[in-house]
């Protein structure tokens, strides 16, 4: 079943998507980029309060392709005690590298890659992210001003896409600028998560705050879980 992934930068949008019945909270700060960090005391603060309703993730910033770099920032943001640490990748430049030394993380921390389908993305073989013991991956878009999602990726990419990260255990998710009208396309590929931020948000701008119209209307769109529709 797909879930609703809901990204949020405040403890009142957290509410807001508790509130609408997201399934999974997600915190970034959109003014820093396609995966900006929040601080973590912010992190720690929306997470104490969230408790233990929904799972959260949270994402450790736009970093370039540094091996130490990005392994200081999953450690300090899984010290946090988030549920999954979301870890983006804007090159493939390094990527090796960069795999064999979080697979040092990912037996203690819950990791899940974010690639991006407007950065020529290496989607013909996930097989490293699940050889490195990620928990998941995403196809998201790092530049949102040139379309969303479905403007990078065509349908059978996306299926090939999530039917990969299932055959290797991964969970998989599908994001970037996606609005309410691409949910019917994208259900029959079961992905286990559609996230969304400027599709929730005022006037569907990912910087303005969480409208809970918008957001309830893409929940109707998506078949809600037991544990979403208690």
């Amino acid at each position: 079943m797909t879930r609703l992934l809901a990204s949020v930068t405040t403890a009142d949008e957290a509410e807001t998507a508790l509130a609408g019945r997201a399934d999974i909270i997600d915190l970034k700060d959109p003014t820093r980029g396609a995966l900006g960090a929040l601080p973590l005391d912010k992190i720690r603060a929306i997470l104490k309060q969230v408790a233990t309703r929904q799972p959260v993730s949270a994402t450790i910033g736009d970093l370039p392709s540094d091996p130490e770099l990005m392994a200081d920032a999953i450690r300090k943001t899984a010290a946090t005690g988030v549920d999954y640490v979301k870890v983006g990748f804007f090159t493939m430049e390094g990527l090796s590298d960069c795999l064999d030394t979080i697979a040092s993380l990912t037996r203690d921390s819950a990791v899940v890659a974010v690639l991006f389908a407007d950065r020529s993305p290496p989607l013909d073989d996930l097989s490293g992210f699940a050889r490195a013991g990620f928990a998941g991956v995403m196809l998201d878009t790092a530049d949102k001003a040139r379309g969303n999602l479905t403007a990078h990726a065509n349908p059978a990419e996306l299926r090939r896409f999530v039917d990969q990260a299932r055959s290797l255990g991964l969970l998989s998710g599908l994001a970037g600028a996606l609005r309410i009208d691409d949910i019917p396309a994208l259900l029959p590929l079961a992905p286990d998560y559609l996230g969304f931020r400027g599709a929730l948000c005022a006037r569907a701008k990912r910087h303005n705050g969480m409208d809970p119209d918008r957001l309830g209307a893409i929940r109707r769109a998506i078949p809600a879980s037991p544990s979403s529709a208690a």
